[in-house]
């Protein structure tokens, strides 16, 4: 149990990536674990490993009530009530699901990467710390073709593989 809230935690936390500050020193790639460059497939990567965690009943699908109890379980780990990360969490789940009520794994990734390519200003295939920095000053500013988050509606559903 313990695991599952870190891991969520954790997910949390890469999810939030362009909120989070440059690193001190200038260097892209020291500092902390959200400093570093990241590459498309670092994001794709972690992506999958917060839907695996999310999804726990393990059905392909996570629904806003799977996601919900996560938060409550992450909450509940620390001390109860809203402390540091959950409303970010609750932001993260408000985006991911939008409207609908669930959400699979090839939409969830699609929304990652679309924040992924959002941020890769040089479109080199990977983020530095210096280029989610310029993306949130342009979010912040509101210039057009900033980094904006992923559309709050997933996009269509994947059709299932057709039975013979």
């Amino acid at each position: 149990m313990k695991k599952l809230i870190v891991m969520i935690a954790l997910g949390a936390a890469v999810a939030a990536a362009p909120a989070l500050a440059q690193a001190p020193n200038g260097n892209e790639r020291g500092g902390g674990f959200m400093q570093r460059d990241q590459t498309r497939a670092d994001a794709q990567q972690r992506a999958d490993m917060m839907f695996q965690m999310l999804d726990a009943n393990r059905d392909g699908t996570v629904t806003r009530a799977e996601a919900q109890q996560a938060l409550a379980q992450f909450e509940a780990s620390r001390g109860g009530g809203e402390g540091r990360g959950t409303g970010r969490i609750q932001r993260m789940i408000d985006m991911a699901f939008g409207t609908s009520q669930s959400i699979t794994l090839p939409q969830f990734e699609a929304q990652a990467l679309a924040r992924f390519d959002a941020m890769d200003l040089n479109r080199d295939g990977t983020v530095t710390a210096a280029e989610r920095q310029q993306a949130r000053q342009q979010r912040a500013e509101g210039q057009p073709g900033a980094a904006a988050p992923a559309t709050a509606t997933p996009p269509a559903a994947v059709p299932p593989p057709a039975r013979q």
